[in-house]
């Protein structure tokens, strides 16, 4: 052999010998194997890595390190072990030189060799230091395989007592003090593979309970602004590669085939060219960007995967071996030795790499989610109109949480795709290895389960598509009850809607229920599967020859086969599974994605020079692609513009289409400079007043005090509990209608942009202040003079001092002038001024009605107290002293709660599920553990049968009582799935239930208080958690459970003397998982409580979108939502981290059994039966497994039955007075009469606050008609709040007809009054859901309504009539078209009490007058409460009840107040009405 003769001349040194290093009592290796493979090694492994290294770290620039006392020695060290090689190489020379003797060729090679690889280490050492790397994997292994390989030889030299040690030194891994809040990226090698860098959070979570400062923040490669923008990069790549294949088209007269969507038709009908594609137009592929962008990281994690698939298989092969020693008497004791140490060393590398691959996998989950939550938000700030409409907002949500949640579950799996077939294909190569063709039979029973499954995949998927649609419908439904939940309570709505949802969620627990009957199916097959395969093989085996005889090495080497074999095939299943979910979400967050955008080039905005500020010309705008009008406009610089029209005239969408919100199909739009915007509808931020206000500009002290006053707002920033520092609720919900649309008004003022778009901002406030607000902002001589305005109004008196008006009549532009001009022009717009010009007259003397107006402000500014407040802005209201932050804290932030999670939520959970399931369910896992149990040993007791003539007598016998068992087992297996699965059902419906009725029952400061975000996650993930996940970690937890206590069982029998090391590994056990826990669940907390705020911040961006897109401000709400994904990141990492942290630590202590159980076999093999010692080892090795499991598993149940600690958290909070009494308290047509007595009421809106009303005294007869008016914050909306006992008195009462209206039940009392809100709100459903969500009353009915609304026109031009769908918010009707439909809502009720809470506020002038007029004629008979802010609307009243500072200022009729000339007279004047 050429070695033998390269290790000496005369090949007397061989390089190989068996005597020498196996068959011996003390094995050693040869020289020449020593001289040249144990110094080649490592000198190989560093010359080939060497290359890749260098390249890697000069593209990997770290920075430089500074030359320590550390770095000198190793830099010596290195040259110190060169020159020894040297010396080596010349001793060899000069003992050449010296003698006779020819030395061998190796004793030059490889010193040589070897002092070249010490020098190349020493470079790299240095070439470390100067690219700043801190630790390297590379040299350690070097240094590792080095040391091993040298210890060897030095064992050797040793025992042929040679005194001549060849040195080597061992490389010192160190990190520098670099700062990085993060310690992985500075950790060593080891640290980073054992994952020790983990270890002080560690430590801290289990001292006490971990916060948020404890966290680290992101590593940056996993931040949100270096992720999602290389996803939207390859994202708009592929999408521009369509485009490209769309571009390439041919133009026939054919007709185009009938395989075609609709939407080719309808192409294909409006134009004479048809358009025909080669072949089907492809869509853009979202995986394929996905994987571009993921995949270089992600493929790490095959490798890791594939080797660590390789040596899984070393445990059975190892198993064989020491079965094979124990049977051989002769064999010497160390191999049994080595065999231990070689399964704890082999056991433990697999450990190691796994939890690597695991943790690539997770990162890159992470990631992935991270990147899609990015990209549908930035999709959302710029997704059309008409897309919009095709997506509700509780389907966004649903695409961030869930789908993204499902894409991070499936990249932990989505490897086991090409893995598991490796794993069966090397398993079934080793069956046959042992028992030959038998395991033919295994394989037919395998290939048979293939057809099962995929029919199990194919209707998950089903299921999962139908689940996911309920889920959406539910969170859209639960999202607008939320946004509306005032109006749900003033109407006494609540059970009509608590009954649509628990139908939507019935739908799904239906699905969800056959998806439990699919899944026990599935388990049933999964845990089957290597029973069957092992019981036909096995059959197969003994019956096709009397000689076959099943002994201990062939049967237990073959069942940890089939053990490893059961893990692909069970997760194959769950993979295809995942695999369905995540299609599903792939398709849904594609389609979301390539939603058409809206036109960036709509609007143009040309430099200076042109002279119009704004321009349209020829312009066709629509809401989705659909013809509309002509518009031709041109407004010069600094001019105000007022734009006038009925309800639905297309006002609103003229500003939209400035703005570029609705799809320009032909002409041209121009908008010279920047736009500011004012919706109709005020978009307040949940935020402080004063960042509502900057909205994100640098702060000018002296500009925001004159752009406060300007606004009308310094007195309401006096009576906020802490100034402009009041956090402002979610949509403004502390403040009145008045001061959100005064704060949106200041927020565009103060941005101080060139051109405004005002759509109605006056029609929210009183008559005094929007006079005052005209005059100080948008008039002539106001804030905003030099700026280009265009005024929505339905304001007369404002119009003179327009110098443009448009008048628009059906989306198009009927009439445009001045004033005056179109006053003489006698055309639609001076018909339309006489009608109304009597009710808002308008008298010359502006400057004596400014002056008036100007005192009667500083008056009321001046004796201002903390009670002359918005409706609900006395709810987070202090002391007026305490001006701090806290007093102007409103939302409570989802707070995590610390400590072991209560027994009372595992107990609230098994009482949901019920006792005699949970008892069931127990009972059927331990039965299907003791069969199994009984199965192996009795498989034991098979291979210790003796052979008689070459075959084993009872056979037969054996083989049917372990077929019979395995059936026993599938039973169990079953019936626990299915108990479980059912159970989860039943818990998930009463939780479900409680927690809406839980919500609904809440009082109105409870919805004031919690962000929606909150409220939505709850419905939302955990529910999601509770329906799909904790019935699953149960059943896995369970099933672990008994593995684990099943193996200690059966090893303590087999071999005692385990009994000795297993309660000392338990207790190490018990310790590692306690001390893990501690952080693990404290972490999964926090990461469910930062969770929230993404969700929330999304749902306001989506309410917000036009207004941020108006201001330019997307970049900076990408940016907030980007910092509270990272957050939420925070918090995941070291969760992850911590998974893996403990992984090692308990697979580690796993291993240690299985050597303990083998060392101890070895040591007894003498007593032991080969038979019993398989199954031990055969327990052991799946030991680690178990354990590991287990603790993952508990810790599982432990975080996720979190989420029925959140779900229960509402029942604890206040709730409102019972709904209904039993018996009613009062008779059905209660109250007849309609007389109202309010004597000495007061009320509070906290505990700890002042009265907001007081003292109030009113009789009010049947029939007559009140007039409430008072500025705003006056306490108007709280008497109306009182009324519907939304608050309750804290002082005196309200009678109706004599009743006592705080001993009534709320829905006796709110379904018998009425109230047509401020705020009009829709849901969506059709018109009628909208009118009577109950069903009470008839067609006919609803029709008259809608006559009396003067909406009849409206309805019956619509082609599904009361079938029409409203869309979320009612988006696709006008405000004022949903104000009628809150009259006609009104109408149908027609009760004895009807309130009118500024109901008018958002119609024009002639809408107005008819609402009065159909509620003078039809409420003629009913007692009617107005608020007004149109003085007008109540001058024919019966009474006037006027409110200063929440107290009764006056009360009588109308023209008796004006004779008293007191502050009814003043605001009479004001408006002009005197």
């Amino acid at each position: 052999m050429g070695l033998d003769r390269f290790c000496s001349p005369n090949s007397s040194e061989p390089f190989w010998d068996w005597s020498r290093s196996w068959n011996t009592s003390n094995p050693d290796l040869t020289p020449c194997f020593q001289n040249t493979v144990l110094v080649w090694v490592p000198c190989f492994y560093l010359w080939i890595c060497a290359p890749f290294y260098l390249m890697y770290m000069r593209s990997h620039n770290r920075g430089y390190i500074c030359m320590s006392h550390l770095n000198k020695a190793k830099t010596a060290v290195g040259f110190l072990l060169w020159i020894i090689c040297w010396l080596d190489v010349f001793y060899t020379f000069w003992e050449r030189s010296h003698s006779s003797n020819i030395t061998a060729a190796v004793h030059l090679v490889s010193p040589t060799l070897l002092g070249l690889t010490m020098l190349l280490a020493t470079l790299i050492v240095q070439y470390e230091r100067m690219k700043g790397v801190q630790s390297s994997g590379v040299m350690l292994i070097f240094w590792l395989l080095a040391l091993l390989c040298a210890t060897v030889t030095f064992r050797s030299k040793i025992l042929q007592a040679q005194d001549q040690v060849r040195p080597l030194a061992a490389g010192v891994s160190h990190t520098y003090g670099l700062y990085n809040p993060c310690p992985e990226p500075g950790a060593s090698f080891l640290s980073r593979i054992t994952f020790w860098w983990i270890s002080g959070m560690m430590v801290s979570g289990y001292k006490r309970p971990l916060e948020e400062k404890d966290l680290w923040s992101l590593n940056p490669e996993d931040q949100s602004h270096c992720v999602v923008p290389q996803l939207l990069r390859r994202w708009s790549a592929e999408c521009h590669k369509v485009k490209r294949t769309e571009g390439k088209m041919v133009y026939s007269p054919k007709q185009p085939p009938r395989g075609e969507s609709k939407e080719d038709r309808a192409v294909e009908e409006s134009e004479i060219l048809i358009v025909k594609t080669p072949k089907k137009s492809r869509e853009a592929s979202l995986l394929w960007a996905l994987c571009l962008t993921f995949a270089p990281y992600f493929l790490v994690s095959c490798l890791y995967k594939f080797i660590q698939d390789i040596l899984m298989f070393a445990g059975p092969e190892i198993l064989r071996l020491l079965i094979k020693f124990v049977n051989d008497p002769d064999a010497p004791p160390w191999q049994g030795y080595f065999y231990t140490a070689l399964l704890f060393v082999c056991t433990c590398v697999q450990s190691l790499i796994l939890q690597r691959y695991f943790h690539v996998c997770f990162v890159s989950g992470m990631r992935l989610r991270t990147a899609v939550i990015g990209a549908v938000y930035r999709k959302a700030l710029v997704i059309s109109s008409a897309a919009r409409r095709t997506s509700t907002v509780g389907e966004i949500v649903n695409l961030m949480s869930v789908d993204a949640q499902r894409f991070m579950d499936l990249v932990t799996y989505i490897n086991m795709i090409w893995s598991a077939p490796l794993q069966v294909v090397l398993a079934l190569y080793f069956l046959w290895e042992n028992l030959g063709p038998s395991v033919l039979a295994g394989v037919a029973v395998m290939i048979l389960m293939v057809p099962v499954n995929a029919v199990i995949a194919m209707k998950t998927k089903t299921y999962q598509v139908a689940q996911m649609k309920n889920k959406d419908s539910r969170i859209k439904l639960m999202n607008e009850m939320l946004n509306g939940i005032k109006v749900l309570k003033l109407y006494a709505w609540e059970m009509a809607f608590r009954d649509k949802v628990s139908q939507i969620r019935e739908n799904e627990l239906q699905v969800l229920k056959k998806a439990a009957y699919l899944g026990a199916v599935s388990t049933f097959t999964w845990v089957c599967a290597p029973f069957l395969v092992a019981l036909s093989t096995f059959s197969v085996y003994v019956l096709s020859n009397d000689q076959n005889v099943l002994d201990a090495q062939k049967a237990f080497v073959s069942l940890a086969l089939f053990n490893i074999l059961r893990f692909p095939l069970n997760m194959l299943p769950m993979v295809i599974s995942s695999m369905v979910q995540a299609s599903v979400s792939l398709k849904r967050l594609r389609v979301f994605l390539s939603h058409e955008e809206l036109q960036e080039d709509s609007v143009e905005h040309p430099a200076a020079g042109s002279a119009y500020s704004i321009s349209i010309e020829d312009g066709v705008f629509s809401w989705s692609r659909s013809e509309s009008p002509t518009l031709n406009v041109r407004v010069p610089e600094g001019s105000l513009v007022a734009v006038v029209g009925h309800v639905g005239s297309g006002k609103s969408s003229l500003l939209s289409a400035l703005l570029g919100e609705m799809d320009k199909m032909e002409g041209s739009v121009a908008v010279k400079g920047s736009v500011a915007y004012v919706p109709q509808q005020a978009w307040i931020q949940n935020a402080t007043l004063k960042n509502n206000i900057i909205f994100g500009q640098k702060r000018k002290e002296s500009w925001y005090q004159r752009v406060v006053e300007a606004c009308a707002l310094q007195q309401d920033l006096d009576i906020l509990p802490a100034g402009d520092e009041t956090e402002i609720g979610e949509k403004g919900v502390n403040l009145s209608g008045g001061q959100k649309q005064r704060v949106s008004l200041a927020r565009a003022v103060y941005c101080d942009r060139s051109v405004y778009l005002l759509d109605d901002p006056l029609s929210a406030v009183d008559a005094h202040v929007g006079k005052h607000i005209f005059d100080q902002v948008i008039g002539p001589q106001g804030l905003l003079k030099d700026k280009t305005r265009i005024l929505v109004t339905h304001g007369l008196s404002y119009l003179p001092q327009a110098d443009l008006v448009l008048v628009m009549v059906d989306g198009e532009i009927t009439e445009i002038g001045s004033y005056l001009q179109l006053k003489e022009e006698e055309g639609a717009f001076a018909e339309f001024l006489r009608t109304y010009a009597s009710s808002e007259q308008t008298d010359g003397s502006g400057k004596k009605r400014s002056s008036l107006y100007s005192n009667l402000f500083k008056n009321s500014s001046q004796s201002a107290s903390n009670n002359s407040k918005g409706p609900a802005s006395e709810l987070n209201k202090e002391e007026k002293k305490s001006k701090s932050a806290e007093a102007g804290k409103l939302t409570d932030a989802d707070k995590a709660s610390t400590g072991r999670v209560k027994l009372s939520v595992f107990c609230s959970y098994l009482k949901a599920i019920g006792v005699l399931l949970s008892a069931i369910s127990l009972l059927f896992f331990l039965s299907h553990n003791l069969l199994s149990m009984f199965a192996n040993y009795w498989l034991s007791l098979w291979t210790d049968d003796p052979v008689v003539n070459g075959t084993q007598p009872d056979r037969l016998m054996r083989l049917g009582v372990y077929g019979g068992l395995g059936v026993s087992q599938g039973v169990a297996v079953f019936g626990y799935s299915l108990s479980v699965s059912i159970g989860g059902i039943l818990a998930s419906r009463f939780l479900h239930q409680s927690m809406l009725f839980d919500v609904l029952r809440s009082p109105m400061s409870f919805f004031e208080r919690t962000p929606s975000g909150n409220l939505v996650n709850r419905f939302a993930k955990e529910m999601d958690t509770i329906d799909s996940l904790i019935p699953m970690i149960l059943k896995m937890f369970m099933g672990s459970l008994f593995n684990v206590l099943g193996s200690c069982v059966i090893i303590l029998v087999a071999t005692p003397m385990v009994a000795f090391i297993i309660p000392f590994l338990g207790l190490l056990y018990f310790f590692v998982q306690r001390f893990y826990v501690a952080s693990s669940r404290q972490l999964k907390r926090l990461e469910s409580v930062s969770r929230s705020p993404i969700y929330t911040h999304f749902n306001e961006t989506l309410l917000g979108t036009s207004v941020i897109r108006a201001f330019g401000e997307q970049e900076r709400f990408i940016h907030e939502s980007d910092q509270r994904v990272d957050h939420n990141q925070k918090a995941y990492y070291p969760s992850i981290v911590a998974n893996r942290w403990l992984a090692i630590r308990l697979e580690f202590v796993g291993n240690c059994i299985v050597s303990f159980a083998a060392l101890f076999a070895v040591l007894a093999r003498e007593n032991l039966s080969p038979g019993i010692m398989g199954l031990s080892i055969s327990y052991a090795l799946q030991l680690t497994a178990s354990l590991t499991w287990l603790v993952r598993m508990s810790s599982d149940v432990e975080t996720n039955i979190v989420a029925v600690e959140r779900v229960k958290e509402y029942s604890d909070t206040e709730k409102e007075a019972e709904w209904r009494h039993e018996p009613p308290t009062v008779p059905p047509d209660w109250p007849t009469e309609g007389c109202i007595h309010i004597t000495n009421f007061g009320l509070r809106y906290r505990s700890d606050l002042d009265l907001a009303i007081r003292n109030i005294n009113v009789d009010i007869s049947g029939g007559e008609k009140v007039g409430i008016v008072g500025r705003t914050g006056a306490g108007k909306s709280s008497l109306t709040l009182g009324l519907f006992r939304i608050i309750e008195p804290a002082e005196g009462q309200i009678s109706i007809d004599g009743v006592d209206i705080a001993k009534l039940g709320l829905h006796e009392l709110r379904s018998r009054i009425t109230i047509i809100p401020q705020d009009p709100v829709l849901f969506s459903g059709t018109l009628r859901m909208n009118l009577d969500p109950f069903d009470s009353y008839s067609d006919e009915d609803i029709w008259k309504a809608l006559e009396f609304s003067h909406l009849k026109t409206f309805v019956s031009g619509l082609p599904d009539k009361l079938s029409h769908e409203c869309s979320e918010g009612g988006e696709n009707l006008s405000v004022g078209q949903r104000q009628l439909l809150c009259l006609a809502r009104a109408l149908l009720r027609k009760t004895k009490v009807l309130v009118l809470d500024e109901a008018t506020a958002a119609v024009d002038l002639e809408t107005d007058n008819l609402i009065q007029s159909t509620i003078r004629s039809q409420f003629e008979d009913c007692t009617v409460l107005t608020i007004a802010h149109r003085l007008n609307t109540i001058m024919d009243y019966t009474r006037v009840l006027v409110l200063d500072k929440g107290q009764m200022a006056e009360f009588d009729s109308p023209s008796s107040l004006i004779a008293q000339k007191g502050a009814f007279y003043r605001m009479a004047k004001d408006a002009g009405l005197i």
